[in-house]
């Protein structure tokens, strides 16, 4: 089969699309299908690798600035990731030459256009490609928070959906926030399986040792932005409430690459700031080692359309505490992840319990590891490849 995926974000960026259509694209291709992904690459002709698109590095940003370039090679099926630039000539390549498209709702673009100026911005680029009539008073909405942009929104994914012929959502809480929007468009939930585990190489006891951990200290983690819209503000809190009852805890942060002054300040302001290590994105083959180094997943996010680090723990072996319910059903089994409400004293109670309860914390890893293996990569990659053979032609 001939599958074109296209996305604005770039294999490298250390976000949960990147890691999707990483893991989508290598299981298609090593299936025997022919598979081109067009993304963000290099400005040299001679870097690119086939299907990449030139592009510019945003500061501030991990994106990339790309031109509206779409597929050139044929496709059987055209799979869209984002609604950038990229995403939108990818649909609109598609609906001109009647190839079935699939679109994955990755981001929940209405929650995050609070806390990202560019969702706006591209959302008004988008409409105006697609074809919305919007004027001068649309665009203003946009640009200010209130109702007035989230029913500009609204109504851009309902045109977005009404150029696809199948939407995935990456969950059933996924489903259910786009089912409105949806219309017509059938919706599939297929979540991304979790990679396995890369070989123990010793790495609980070197990473504690890097970064002055105690071997025995009890250690949360949370892995990803600590931007606003994953709720570092509760998981700080929380944090403060675990050390009146565990003062030897330590709160690891992977991947805070923005708003680390803030973090530090929150820190300060909870009196945890001699716990927290506050580290940057390391590359995906390392995060494997921060998983064995602590002790709890910490998953204060409310604003998450999958979650794909908790499938990443939990076949690691290490119990998640949350506060999104939505979240909490763990793929393909019936099983839940420990959850509680957003609020410090909960959250932080779960995480104590956690830490010290040996019943609890065994029952859980148990779950986490079963579903793990229940949800694998293969199953998935059989879920969609029969997907894509039931699109009309």
């Amino acid at each position: 089969m001939r599958i074109a995926h296209v996305s604005d974000s770039h294999l490298t960026n250390p976000e949960g699309v990147a890691t999707s259509v990483g893991t989508t694209v290598a299981l298609l291709r090593a299936a025997g299908h022919r598979v081109v992904l067009y993304c963000p690459g290099p400005l040299s002709r001679h870097r690119r690798q086939p299907g990449e698109v030139p592009s510019l590095s945003v500061p501030t940003r991990p994106y990339r600035l790309v031109l509206p370039r779409p597929p050139h090679a044929p496709a059987d099926v055209v799979h869209v990731h984002t609604t950038g630039p990229l995403g939108v000539a990818g649909l609109r390549w598609a609906a001109t030459r009647g190839v079935p498209t699939v679109l994955t709702w990755h981001t929940d673009l209405v929650a995050y256009a609070a806390h990202y100026p560019e969702i706006p911005i591209g959302a008004a680029y988008a409409g105006l490609r697609l074809g919305l009539r919007w004027r001068a008073r649309d665009l203003w909405a946009l640009a200010h928070p209130g109702p007035g942009r989230q029913a500009r929104l609204v109504a851009l994914g309902r045109t977005l959906l009404a150029h696809t012929t199948v939407l995935i959502a990456p969950s059933a809480k996924t489903a259910t926030m786009m089912a409105a929007m949806a219309g017509r468009t059938p919706i599939v939930v297929l979540p991304t399986p979790a990679a396995a585990p890369h070989p123990d190489a010793d790495d609980r006891r070197r990473l504690r040792a890097r970064l002055g951990i105690p071997a025995d200290a009890p250690v949360l983690l949370s892995v990803g932005r600590a931007t606003p819209e994953k709720n570092p503000d509760l998981l700080l809190a929380a944090f403060a409430q675990v050390r009146r009852e565990l003062p030897a805890a330590r709160l690891v942060l992977l991947g805070a690459r923005r708003h680390r002054l803030a973090i530090r300040r929150m820190a300060r302001r909870y009196g945890v700031s001699d716990a927290l290590h506050l580290l940057r994105p390391v590359p995906r083959h390392r995060v494997g080692a921060h998983y064995r180094a602590a002790d709890v997943l910490a998953f204060a996010s409310t604003t998450d359309t999958q979650g794909l680090v908790l499938a990443e723990a939990e076949a690691y072996g290490l119990p998640v505490a949350m506060v999104d319910t939505r979240l909490a059903e763990r793929p393909g089994t019936g099983t839940t992840r420990p959850v509680t409400e957003p609020t410090p004293v909960a959250f932080g109670a779960l995480l104590t319990r956690l830490l010290t309860g040996r019943e609890l914390r065994a029952g859980v890893i148990r779950d986490g590891r079963a579903a793990a293996t229940g949800w694998s990569a293969e199953h998935y990659l059989a879920e969609l490849v029969k997907l894509y053979a039931s699109l009309p032609p």
